[in-house]
Parts: C-alpha cells; sequence; structure tokens
C-alpha cells in the first residue's frame, strides 16, 4: 500500500517536474581474480525543480480504495470491474471551484496479453491497445498513453530484416569470464547445457586483461561446439579492463576477436561476427579522438573490416551516438535492465515537494486529478514509470536512429541497426571503503524480472537481442546460474543464495520475446523469493547499510504459473497466510513478511494440493550479523 501510493505521488510530481537531471554514469563492477580494478559509480543525486504557484493556492485529497497483500495477474482473459476513486479539491483564492467532490469511475478490458493488478478491494487494468475510462465530470482524463506505456515507439533504426540471422530474436546471458579461472571444460559444457535448457541462445563473454581469460574463452567456444546444441558465443570487450590508449592495444584486441569470426558456435548478426563491449567511450587507441580511433583502429581496420557487428555499451548521452555514425553498427543499453536512476534521495524529494507540486491553479488541479484517475485505473503503467520501465530504451532508439543514414555509405553490407536491450533479476553489492568501495543497491523489488521481461515482449518489435544481466556476477547479485567457480570476495553475501530457480521464469519470457506468443503452461509452477532481513535492520557489520537501502520493502514476493484456475496461499508462518483466487496464467504476488518468519506456498485446485513449496532453509532474521540485500530464491513445480 505504502509503495503504490508512492507511486501515485511520484506520478503527480513528474507531470509538474521543471526540470530532471540525469547523469549517464556506468553501471558495472566487477573484480575477477588477478583483474585490474573496475570501479563503478555510486548511484548520483538528481536535482529537482518544481513549479510552484504564490497568487493560488488549493487542496485535494484523494481516496484509493487499495490493501495489501497485491496481486498481479496474467489472465487468459478478463474484463476488469468498476472501482470508484473520490478526488475532492478546495476552491483557489479566486473562488473558483476546482474538482468540488467529483466521483470518477473508470472500467478497464485486458486483453489476453494484459496485465491486472488486483487487491482485495479493487480490480485495476490495463489494455495492451487502449485504456476506456468513463468520467462523471468534466475533468480531462489521460489515458495509458499520456501517462507511460511499456510499449516503444518503433524507430527508423529498426529497419525490415533482409537476412535470417537479422530477423531471428536472440536471448543471450552476459557470463563474467573473470570469474571462471578454475573452469574445467566440464564447468563451460554444464553452464552451456544448462543456459540453453532455459531459453538462453548464447553467452556474451565479458573479458579482461587477465592472460587465463584467452584460455577459458577458448574453452568455452570448444565446449559450444563440442556440446551439438545451436548455442552462440561473442566476445564482449570491458574496455574498463583491458587497455585501449595505443594502436598496439588495438591490435591485441583485434588478434583476439579475429580468432573466432569464422567460429562455428560465433553468433552472427546481419552475416557478421558480433561483438560488444563493456564501456569504452574513453578510448583512443592513440587516434585523435573517440570515434576516430574505434573507426581506423577496430571497425574499419583491414583486419576485420567487413566482418564484425559491432554492439558497443558506450556510457554516453544516446543524442550522441551521431558521433559513432562510422563505428556503431548497434547499441547495448547496458543500464536498462534497473531503475538505476530511482534513489533514496529521489524519492524524498518526490516525497518532499508533492504537496508544492499539487498547488497551483485550477487548470493544474484538474490535471492532477487526471493524472491520479489514470495512474489509478492503470496500476501497471503508474508502476512501469521505474519498475520495468522502457523510457531509458525509448532514448537509446531514437539515438540509433541518428546513425542509420550512415550505414550504406560507410558499408554496403550494413542494412540494419541492432538495439541490445538488458534485463535482470536484482542488484546488490556491499563492498567496503578497504576493498572496492561500492556498497549500494538498485531497486529490484515489485517483480522487476518479471515486469521488465513483460516490458521487452511488448516492444519485440524493436528490439533485437535481450541480454540478460547477469548468468555469473556475484559481486553485483544479479546472477541467475549456479554459483560456482572464483568469486570476487562476494561470499559474505552469496554462499546459500542460490538463483538458479529464476531460469524457469527465464524460460518462459525468453520464448515469449523470440516468439511472440506467450508459452502454454504445461505444468504448475510456483516461484517465491525474499531478501535475508528487514530492510531496516542493524547489523555488527564493519560495512554499513547500502546506499538506497530505504527503497525496499520487507515482502516475499512470489509469481505463480497455472494450468487452469487455481487457489494459491502463501504463508511466512503458521499464523499468517494470504489465500489469492488466481486464473489460469501467470500470476504476480506479494505478501509481508516479519522477523522468524520464513517461506511456503501451495497450490490447490478442486480441493488438492498440486504444487507445494518448502523453504525451510530460509529465515528472514531479525538481527543479522551482517547486511545481506541479496534474495534468496525457491521454486517447486508439478510432477
Amino acid at each position: 500500500m505504502l509503495f503504490f501510493t508512492f507511486i501515485l505521488q511520484l506520478l503527480v510530481f513528474i507531470t509538474f517536474t521543471n526540470a530532471l537531471a540525469i547523469p549517464f554514469r556506468r553501471a558495472h563492477f566487477h573484480q575477477g581474480r588477478n583483474r585490474k580494478l573496475r570501479f563503478r559509480q555510486s548511484p548520483s543525486t538528481i536535482s529537482l525543480s518544481v513549479a510552484s504557484s504564490t497568487s493560488t493556492s488549493a487542496s485535494s485529497s484523494v481516496s484509493v480504495a487499495a490493501s495489501a497483500p497485491s496481486c498481479l495477474t496474467r489472465p487468459s482473459s478478463y474484463s476488469a470491474t468498476s472501482s470508484t476513486l473520490s478526488v475532492s479539491t478546495a476552491s483557489d483564492s479566486t473562488g473558483n471551484a476546482a474538482l468540488s467532490a467529483s466521483t470518477v469511475t473508470a472500467t478497464a478490458t485486458v486483453s489476453s496479453t494484459g496485465l491486472v493488478s488486483t487487491t482485495s478491494d479493487t480490480v485495476l487494468g490495463i489494455s495492451s491497445s487502449a485504456t476506456e475510462v468513463a468520467s462523471t465530470s468534466s475533468t480531462p482524463v489521460l489515458t495509458s498513453s499520456d501517462v507511460n506505456t511499456a510499449t516503444l515507439t518503433s524507430s527508423s533504426a529498426t529497419a525490415t530484416a533482409s537476412s535470417s540471422d537479422t530477423s531471428r530474436k536472440f536471448v543471450v546471458a552476459h557470463h563474467m569470464v573473470g570469474n571462471t579461472y578454475p573452469y574445467t571444460s566440464d564447468d563451460w559444457a554444464e553452464d552451456i547445457s544448462l543456459a540453453s535448457a532455459s531459453g538462453i541462445d548464447g553467452f556474451a563473454l565479458n573479458v579482461g586483461v587477465d592472460d587465463f581469460q584467452k584460455d577459458q574463452v577458448a574453452a568455452a567456444y570448444d565446449a559450444a561446439r563440442q556440446s551439438g546444441l545451436d548455442f552462440k558465443l561473442f566476445l564482449s570487450l570491458d574496455m574498463t579492463s583491458l587497455p585501449c590508449a595505443t594502436a598496439d592495444d588495438a591490435q591485441s584486441i583485434r588478434s583476439w576477436v579475429k580468432t573466432y569470426t569464422t567460429h562455428s558456435n560465433q553468433l552472427i548478426y546481419d552475416s557478421r561476427a558480433l561483438v560488444s563491449t563493456f564501456s569504452g567511450e574513453s578510448c583512443t587507441f592513440g587516434q585523435s579522438s573517440v570515434a576516430e580511433g574505434w573507426k581506423s583502429q577496430f571497425v574499419q581496420h583491414s583486419d576485420l573490416q567487413g566482418q564484425i557487428f559491432f554492439v558497443p555499451s558506450f556510457f554516453v548521452d544516446p543524442s550522441t551516438f551521431s558521433e559513432y555514425k562510422d563505428v556503431m553498427d548497434g547499441d547495448y543499453n547496458w543500464n536498462s535492465g534497473w531503475p538505476v536512476d530511482l534513489t533514496t534521495s529521489v524519492a524524498d524529494a518526490i516525497l518532499a515537494n508533492t504537496s508544492s507540486s499539487t498547488s497551483g491553479s485550477t487548470a493544474n488541479a484538474s490535471l492532477i486529478a487526471a493524472t491520479v484517475v489514470s495512474a489509478t485505473t492503470n496500476a501497471e503503467s503508474a508502476l512501469s514509470r521505474f519498475i520495468g520501465s522502457t523510457e531509458t530504451d525509448q532514448q537509446h532508439l531514437e539515438g540509433l536512429a541518428a546513425l542509420s543514414d550512415g550505414l550504406s555509405s560507410r558499408d554496403e553490407s550494413s542494412s540494419e541497426l541492432a538495439y541490445m536491450a538488458a534485463v535482470s533479476p536484482w542488484f546488490f553489492t556491499h563492498y567496503g571503503p578497504d576493498t572496492y568501495n561500492k556498497n549500494f543497491v538498485y531497486l529490484s523489488d515489485e517483480h522487476l524480472y518479471s515486469r521488465r521481461w513483460e516490458s521487452l515482449v511488448a516492444s519485440r518489435d524493436s528490439v533485437s537481442i535481450v541480454e540478460i544481466n547477469t548468468w555469473n556476477d556475484y559481486g553485483e547479485s544479479h546472477y541467475i546460474g549456479p554459483i560456482k567457480g572464483a568469486q570476487p570476495n562476494s561470499e559474505a553475501w552469496t554462499n546459500g543464495m542460490n538463483h538458479t530457480a529464476w531460469l524457469g521464469l527465464t524460460a518462459y519470457y525468453a520464448s515469449a520475446f523470440k516468439t511472440g506468443t506467450y508459452p502454454t503452461i504445461e505444468k504448475d509452477q510456483i516461484y517465491m523469493w525474499s531478501r535475508p532481513h528487514p530492510a531496516n535492520a542493524e547489523a555488527p557489520d564493519s560495512v554499513a547499510q547500502p546506499t538506497n537501502y530505504q527503497l525496499f520493502q520487507d515482502y516475499v514476493w512470489a509469481v505463480v504459473l497455472t494450468t487452469a484456475p487455481s487457489s494459491v496461499t502463501l504463508s511466512t508462518s503458521d499464523s499468517s497466510s494470504q489465500t489469492f483466487d488466481v486464473p489460469a496464467g501467470l500470476s504476480k504476488l506479494s505478501v509481508p513478511i516479519s522477523p522468524g518468519d520464513t517461506m511456503k506456498g501451495t497450490i490447490v485446485r478442486d480441493g488438492q494440493t498440486v504444487v507445494e513449496l518448502n523453504a525451510d532453509s530460509f529465515t528472514f532474521q531479525g538481527s543479522p550479523q551482517t547486511y545481506n540485500y541479496n534474495a534468496f530464491v525457491a521454486s517447486a513445480s508439478a510432477e
């Protein structure tokens, strides 16, 4: 309830914000064995300014019927009931009445691919195409597209594919080779087999300066070849680790890339070998500029010209992509996997300024009320302002569109610019000043993984490749693969915190993204996760609580996939449980959790328990010894 109220206030505030200065920053760090230190910038403060009127004043109150726990459901079909929102606004200083005790009733019909948010008191729906809103007052009512939408506007940067390798959609996972020092060929074979079985088409091999990484990359390509699977690999050059100041540095990188351009398991896009980066926006390779360095020493060098399809992740303003018109074949938007701009300081500023942002003229009051109505009748749209948002994707697509005119002039074989978007289930890192000095979280509550996937499925016409962050980055807690190899001193928050249960959800959403149709659910499944202690817990830890920890809620998050209408019960103790009636399909649920609690979930149909999940090894600790904002993830499915 608190989070829902916050989102409504947030949406109102955004409508009347004069300036929102968001810095473009790197959002990644990893330290592997013997690797060069790579420092990731912590979330920075966003400056906010709010326009307020001193000539008029108004007061407003909003009453929304909602209560926790919440239930978010993807049904086969659904027709939402009506919900009533009362909005009352006092007269302004001129005596003009503004929405005096008006009542608005909204009705929405949800398609088979729509999302429905339900609580015990209201049903809130959003249609994938349009939302019908009926009002009893003359107040203008905003549709979902006026507030926010999870569907991207197609950019001219993405043209009709001219060959089979561009018409195919790919899902890949970011694999940190720096964490594979002790890997054997069997380890690579196991990773490839598990990833392939989970709907993942390949690995983006994040490579740095360590000598052992070349041997491990060779082992990975060999394991992929021997697997007999259609599993692809490509190099993701970590330019925060690899040197890039001289022409000799470029020659070394070109040689590594060229080794695999014709390998049978190299990912080929638009008839060329896909190559990506993490960072690289400061590399000159001894040339007069970054763009000239990448052009003359890499993309258009005679060693590689016409052989690679270059999709870097440069941490620059997308409006400057045109400066790289002779370099980029596409763009990888690393930061798009998390709501990186939602920090504690931003949340505090929004809440503190809500009252001033809602005071103003009669016209403003009407718009505020309309915005709140739209947010209430379109809960998914309101939440996606940060959770699962596609706003940054749209910015990057617009930046790519500026490159399209230069394609044919620089390379006759180019027919399309590729956009690679990120998805990630979690983020927490906890290094103190005596090590890597990186200690913060990004908000990962509210079913971040599912919501981001659903946004990308809805926007698949504009997205060429989805990259999962990550398979094995333990230092930042966003791994979905097994915990193995060499951890970067992250054992304190990863030991006992297996995330492989998320692979089942990955397979479901990957299929939907690649085919455009959500797969038929053939067996009942339940997924549950939570942090191991309260957000506000205090611990005798030498490293302080992570920046932005206040954003987290003390909840168990669950996703259930059901083959038919069912009754789902989520329990945290013998005396605390909540039962939900869910339709066939995917449903997102949540319940509060308290110290001493655990997690249990059951799916019951026709009086019979068809799935039972007992997380016996998990306890929500009231007095932890160290801070751990990682997720404990569990799953169960029908036999």
